[in-house]
């Protein structure tokens, strides 16, 4: 199966009430990891990468994940994720990205619709989906992605208005997520009321961001209530590189194929789990 667009990839999901996993894999296991666990569940997969991940591992890595693509069975987009500018938008598209993020949520609403809604027209002309955001991600102490120190909750009105006048063809909404891993200080809480809300009177699909390290029963919750893509990226360089560590306190290990293995197995299982949560196992009958 060829690579599909992220709007092909959550309509199925916003009509049958699940969420697509997005996985930041910016590494070759991690990346044959999450591959080998969706088709083996039968889920779609996003494979997301963000621009510090993308400038890191460079345009190289990308040929790699169309050709895993090209030959899997599972329904899969390649995702820009918060990207800043429409000229990143553009080298994304040109590199063989099917779907782009324009993350503008920091800027006032009209400046945020402006630029949204340039990137839309742009990536629209080639085919390629378009995600926005509106409202602000918390964020942690380390994490790689943005945010801010305080959560700016979407409103429901703004949501439909930024949706109508950008033209995205789905949302990340903030009802209490945050990028990274949590400090013990910092209790996780998702306004499930406030998602309601929103699913409510918006159309498009809706994403959650900073969708690591958060209770189970609220991420489950939020999958069947609104939430069609949910973003992964600190569980899974978590479940990774501890794996990895704890091979390594073996120092005669030399071998890649002896070291790897163990940090692709954390990673299956954590991919197991996490589309269990999202209900996405057995849904690709839906892509046919």
């Amino acid at each position: 199966m060829t690579l599909i667009t992220g709007a092909q990839i959550l309509a199925p999901a916003s009509d049958q009430g699940f969420a697509v996993p997005a996985l930041n894999l910016s590494d070759y296991g991690m990346l044959m990891a999450a591959f080998e666990v969706c088709e083996e569940l039968k889920s779609p997969l996003m494979v997301a990468l963000g621009p510090k991940e993308g400038n890191w591992i460079g345009p190289d890595f990308i040929p790699a994940v169309l050709s895993r693509a090209a030959r899997s069975n599972v329904p899969t987009v390649l995702h820009w994720d918060h990207g800043a500018t429409l000229g990143e938008a553009v080298r994304a598209i040109k590199l063989g990205y099917t779907s782009v993020m324009i993350d503008a949520s920091l800027e006032p609403f009209e400046r945020n619709v402006e630029i949204t809604a340039r990137v839309v027209e742009v990536a629209h002309a080639a085919g390629v989906s378009v995600e926005g955001e509106l409202g602000t991600i918390g964020k942690t102490a380390g994490a790689d992605e943005g945010g801010t120190d305080d959560i700016l909750y979407t409103e429901p009105s703004e949501a439909v208005e930024f949706a109508e006048r950008t033209g995205v063809d789905s949302l990340a909404i903030a009802i209490g997520t945050r990028h990274g891993i949590y400090p013990k200080t910092l209790k996780p809480e998702l306004r499930l009321g406030l998602l309601d809300s929103i699913d409510a009177v918006v159309d498009v699909p809706l994403v959650l961001h900073g969708g690591s390290d958060n209770p189970d029963g609220e991420i489950r919750d939020a999958c069947g209530r609104g939430i069609n893509k949910v973003n992964i990226s600190s569980d899974v360089k978590r479940a990774f590189y501890d794996a990895m560590r704890e091979v390594l306190a073996d120092t005669s290990l030399l071998d890649p194929r002896l070291i790897v293995p163990g940090a692709m197995e954390a990673v299956k299982d954590l991919v197991r789990h996490k589309i269990d949560l999202f209900g996405s196992a057995g849904t690709i009958h839906y892509y046919d």
